[in-house]
């Protein structure tokens, strides 16, 4: 008895469908993702076990490095702009409409008042220099000259009570410096803020 055979066929796969839905995602995610702002000066936060998030938007942060040196940015050009006229307003900053403009784009300062108009006035590569290198680097937080205090205060005043406020210190800082940090933020009554450090395996 003869058998029964059955007719091959040659298996064919429209990839198109897939090739339009991973284009369609990698859209999605390009036009979703949140960008990390570079930061100048580099701070290695300590590690911790603590998956609590800090806010999003409207955030000032204030950066301490190995040295102990205080930085500050807000997160976004927006929140930078009110901050500088509210310290123009209140605490007589001067600043020339150049130099306002050069100070909402940067990511990061950290300088004395007084110096900031010439900090701003160097090439983007010279004041990145600067922060990590000279020894005059940094907003003044001690009890001779507290500048954070003030810097703090306008961002409170020109963003308001849902503004939040987060600490980067370096894992090697002394905790000597950081107690400086929030007896400053103490004295004008901000006593809530996050702490930021990065994420490490239970042990």
């Amino acid at each position: 008895m003869g058998r029964f055979k059955i007719k091959k066929q040659d298996t064919f796969i429209d990839m198109t469908p897939m090739s339009d839905v991973m284009v369609l995602l990698l859209t999605f995610f390009m036009l979703t993702a949140t960008f990390v702002k570079d930061e100048p000066v580099k701070v290695v936060a300590p590690g911790s076990v603590s998956e609590i998030k800090i806010p999003e938007t409207n955030l000032l942060t204030i950066f301490i490095d190995k040295s102990g040196k205080v930085f500050m940015n807000m997160d976004s050009p927006a929140g930078m702009d009110k901050l500088v006229k509210e310290m123009k307003k209140s605490h007589g900053l001067r600043l020339s409409a150049e130099e306002t403009k050069a100070f909402v784009q940067v990511p990061m300062f950290g300088t004395k008042k007084s110096a900031l108009s010439s900090w701003l006035k160097l090439e983007s590569a010279e004041r990145n220099t600067f922060l990590n290198e000279d020894a005059k680097a940094g907003i003044p937080c001690d009890s001779t000259n507290d500048e954070l205090k003030d810097w703090v205060g306008a961002a409170r005043a020109a963003c308001g009570q849902d503004m939040g406020i987060a600490i980067k210190a370096d894992k090697h800082m002394s905790y000597a410096v950081i107690k400086r940090v929030m007896d400053s933020l103490r004295s004008i009554h901000e006593n809530r803020y996050n702490l930021i450090t990065a994420l490490k395996n239970e042990e």
